[in-house]
């Protein structure tokens, strides 16, 4: 949603009448995104900080890698352990339900102390700490490799995950908050960029280790070739957590600083003691878990289709080919999202605009090289170029409204997924594989729906969305009973479905706000759309 905040004369207008706080503390209406403040320094009109927040990306770029890597271990894991495709997408289940578990132990604790957590011991250290937790779980997979342990690898994972759950509460407000507000949701979207950079490359470089390289004609898998990549991604993250911690990252963001007046009418925002009382973040809750669903399933279940013979549909691919398809599907978020982060650059609107429609195109770019670079045929993939034009289109009719924006992409991914199922062989392998341009921009949009209004709750809501990520692993195990079930190419039903629910929230939650005196489109419009 590039570019969309009101103008900061207009956060700023007279004090209005007919509301009373009994702590006295200024209303906050956070739209986009919270309006995070330095400790004991007032965010204003500050240029991106980008010495920092080029720091703070490289943990973006690990979660995008070993997210999209998963991908590959679920077909080795299938084929090592003789799982049912329900059984394989246990790899999903422990990974993203981990996220679930430690925003819950997160939320435990900062009750337990009396604090948030990440106020008390700042939010660089929070980033540290979740990457030494996610280097414990690595090294399981060294004694889990040796002694071919199926419930030892998936208990690696689910610390990884573990780790991952307490850098993402940490570091998407740092994300937001390294320079003007007004560009803090273009810069998450250009941090989910480099996320999908890592989700890019992951796949193959992970490929590369386990099974050599396409020239050398591997095409068989052992479980312990699996022990050296993940040893080496746990070197990494202990480096990088050393790195972070002698950064000149900010540790600490002043709470008390957010004092937003965005509303068009104050005198109906609702200032409740809970983040549940509004309905914008309980139906954005499952928004998200269906959207992370989506977005995983959907990859998670796609090499068992491209395995299948031609005669059903599939490709007869062998597990080692898979690599480039799994990559494309995770460069179509990185596409959709380097166009999002067009509106970072604090460029002028035709820059913009140009920006807007060159990004997608680098990226895919990017992915024709990496998988070039790698031994792969790229000729097959050159006409997912006319598939990009669908969706940069769709990013210019949502016009900077983040509820329009989440409404058409998730008829695009309905319309995506149909054609998959009623089509074979690459037709309905680039359908499928669509769907990760239709997801692309999906995160921020119901992100700013679901905590806009939130005022002082906007860290609880934050908190408890982060907690519905477990969808990819849930949501996953879903399709692949059903691939079990009914078939591989049935099991995207489930799919769409999600995408059905999600053109629901962007329906719907623009009446919830108007109620509360927010009006999304005039917001949208304010800010230059």
């Amino acid at each position: 949603m590039p570019g969309w905040r009101p103008r900061r004369e207009e956060r700023r207008a007279a004090p209005r009448p007919g509301r009373r706080r009994p702590d006295h503390r200024p209303a906050a209406s956070n739209l986009s995104v919270p309006s995070f403040v330095f400790h004991g320094s007032p965010m204003t009109t500050h240029q991106t900080r980008w010495s920092q927040f080029l720091v703070l990306i490289t943990v973006f770029f690990f979660w995008g890698f070993v997210a999209a890597s998963n991908e590959i271990l679920i077909p080795v894991f299938k084929n090592a352990f003789s799982l049912t495709q329900a059984q394989s997408q246990y790899v999903a289940v422990a990974f993203y339900v981990a996220y679930t578990v430690g925003s819950i132990i997160y939320f435990l604790t900062s009750r337990a102390i009396g604090a948030d957590l990440l106020n008390r011991i700042g939010y660089k250290n929070g980033i540290a700490v979740g990457l030494l937790v996610s280097a414990v779980g690595t090294l399981l997979f060294y004694p889990a490799a040796n002694t071919g342990s199926f419930g030892l690898m998936l208990s690696g994972l689910f610390i990884v995950g573990l780790g991952f759950s307490l850098q993402q509460i940490a570091a998407n407000p740092l994300a937001i908050m390294m320079g003007d507000p007004a560009t803090g949701a273009q810069r998450l979207t250009m941090a989910g960029g480099v996320n999908n950079f890592g989700t890019t490359i992951g796949p193959l470089l992970v490929s590369l280790a386990i099974f050599g390289s396409v020239a050398a004609g591997g095409t068989e898998a052992s479980i312990e070739s699996v022990k050296v990549p993940y040893l080496v991604l746990g070197a990494a993250f202990v480096l990088v957590a050393v790195f972070l911690k002698f950064s000149s990252v900010p540790n600490r963001i002043d709470l008390e600083g957010i004092a937003a007046e965005e509303a068009a009418d104050a005198s109906r925002l609702v200032h409740k003691g809970s983040a549940f009382a509004y309905p914008q973040l309980v139906l954005g809750m499952l928004a998200i878990f269906v959207y992370v669903g989506v977005e995983v399933a959907t990859i998670a279940n796609l090499p068992a289709y491209l395995k299948l013979p031609a005669d059903q549909g599939g490709l007869g691919l062998d597990t080692s080919m898979i690599a480039p398809f799994v990559s494309l599907y995770w460069a179509s978020l990185m596409i959709g999202r380097w166009a999002g982060a067009a509106g970072a650059f604090g460029a002028p609107p035709n820059v913009r605009l140009v920006l807007t429609l060159l990004l997608p195109y680098l990226a895919f770019g990017v992915f024709l090289a990496v998988n070039t670079i790698a031994g792969y045929s790229v000729s097959q993939f050159l006409l997912y170029a006319a598939v990009i034009v669908v969706m940069v289109a769709a990013t210019f009719a949502s016009r900077g409204n983040p509820a329009r924006m989440l409404l058409i992409f998730s008829l695009c991914g309905i319309a995506a997924l149909v054609v998959g199922m009623l089509t074979s062989g690459m037709t309905s392998v680039i359908a499928f594989t669509s769907v990760g341009l239709f997801c692309s921009t999906m995160w921020p949009c119901i992100f700013a729906l679901a905590i806009t209004g939130l005022g002082r709750n906007t860290g609880q809501g934050s908190s408890l969305l982060v907690m519905m990520i477990m969808g990819g692993g849930l949501v996953s195990w879903l399709q692949g009973w059903l691939a079990d079930t009914a078939g591989i190419h049935v099991s995207f039903l489930v799919g769409v479905a999600c995408f059905a629910y999600l053109a629901f929230y962007a329906a719907r939650t623009p009446a919830i706000l108007r109620r509360q005196g927010i009006d999304l489109d005039r917001l949208a419009a304010s800010a230059g759309h």
